[in-house]
């Protein structure tokens, strides 16, 4: 069995220093490939660097929401470059975040719409992080349209209804260890209603660790419970999920098959 991690933060403060340890337990748990997301220039220069280090890495570089108040003319300026850059598959995570508002909302709509414009015009897919503006993500992802370059809504946590609108849009569907949460219910059915081909699975590693580990610090081999979360509910093995999650993965991020 191959798992692919398709966003993780082995950029953080809480891997950097052991990367070659974190790499090798997630191998021993089948997880083989992995994509570095950065949120600001430096964390975005660490997934870029760590993706030049380790062939089985690749690199999501952009401005997260809780950033987008530092977004200029000189961060913008050396984002176009980063994305440029060969191991770079993905401009992300961007989008909105209106639970922690660290940036003001009107400055976050501006600079993920901008951040989506670039990515059009670089052909590049997105990965976009949404944390309670459902509303604000969805009109901004459908007056872009985004579906000749593709995104994936990162840890999807919305009802069916919501899962069938992004769907409706092209987006790609992402589940992190929230699928496993006993008490999370309507992502436990929009799992189940997710297309097979339109789905990804990640850990957004030190964040929303999976069960049995709940409580813990996450790290990228626990995409593994992720896995066996989504096959439980959806009535398969751990095997068809992975097999069907890492080929979508190489797709949507155009990369070399393994």
């Amino acid at each position: 069995m191959r798992i692919f991690d398709s966003h993780t933060h082995l950029n953080s403060e809480e891997f950097i220093q052991e990367v070659p340890r974190y790499l090798q337990q997630a191998a021993d748990l089948d997880v083989t490939r992995m994509a570095i997301v950065g949120s600001n220039t430096q964390l975005n220069a660490d997934a870029i660097k760590l993706a030049e280090t380790y062939p089985q890495l690749v690199a999501i570089v952009g401005w997260h929401p809780e950033d987008a108040k530092n977004y200029d003319q000189a961060a913008e300026k050396l984002l176009i470059e980063q994305v440029q850059h060969p191991k770079v598959v993905a401009l992300g995570e961007i989008g909105l975040d209106y639970h922690w508002d660290t940036s003001p909302q009107d400055v976050q709509r501006q600079v993920f719409a901008r951040q989506v414009a670039i990515a059009k015009e670089m052909q590049l897919p997105i990965s976009v992080h949404n944390r309670d503006a459902f509303e604000d993500t969805y009109k901004i992802l459908k007056a872009a349209d985004i579906r000749d370059t593709g995104g994936v809504m990162h840890s999807f946590n919305g009802d069916p209804e919501w899962l069938k609108r992004f769907l409706d849009l092209g987006m790609h569907i992402s589940y992190s260890g929230v699928a496993s949460f006993k008490n999370a219910r309507e992502v436990h059915e929009s799992v189940k209603q997710t297309p097979l081909t339109q789905m990804l699975v990640e850990t957004d590693a030190p964040y929303l660790t999976p069960e049995p580990y709940r409580g813990k610090q996450n790290e990228p081999g626990y995409t593994r419970y992720v896995v066996e979360a989504i096959a439980k509910l959806r009535e398969t093995t751990p095997e068809i999920i992975a097999a069907q999650t890492y080929q979508n993965a190489e797709e949507f991020f155009k990369i070399e098959k393994d």
